[in-house]
């Protein structure tokens, strides 16, 4: 992946708190125990797979500005790589982050384009049309 000007990690970590990570037995919303919190991973180069082929869309799509970045809007956006869902992914903490207007719109935006939109925090998910109407999934 060719990196984007401007849209490195820099100091932020979201994904290393939010998503679950089996592997290595990390809980969605738990810090994983090997962030940096200065930014990166200090087990980088032996870091597990699941993590090696995580992509950040903000880092990967010139489209979301810098406002977008994960750690500024509590949500993380993502292809699920087990299905062509598309996810946005909060911290349980704070679990309608995806309600942010910047965050809504582009949600909106994807299931316009056919796309299924799904919000997640934790164990709880919510179902985004493209009407812009969200539905909580049992």
């Amino acid at each position: 992946m060719l990196e984007i000007p401007g849209k490195a990690c820099g100091p932020c970590y979201f994904c290393c708190k939010v998503l679950e990570i089996e592997e290595m037995k990390k809980t969605a919303g738990k810090l994983c125990e090997h962030c940096v919190t200065t930014g990166g991973c200090g087990i980088y180069a032996t870091r597990p797979q699941v993590c090696r082929d995580y992509h950040c869309q903000w880092k990967e799509d010139r489209g979301l500005p810098a406002t977008m970045r994960p750690d500024k809007v509590g949500t993380l956006l993502m292809d699920d790589p087990d299905s062509d869902e598309y996810h946005a992914v909060c911290d349980p903490e704070k679990p309608f982050s995806w309600r942010n207007p910047l965050i809504f719109k582009h949600l909106v935006l994807e299931a316009k384009a056919g796309r299924m939109v799904v919000a997640k925090a934790g164990l709880r998910a919510w179902r985004i049309y493209a009407d812009g109407h969200w539905q909580e999934s049992a």
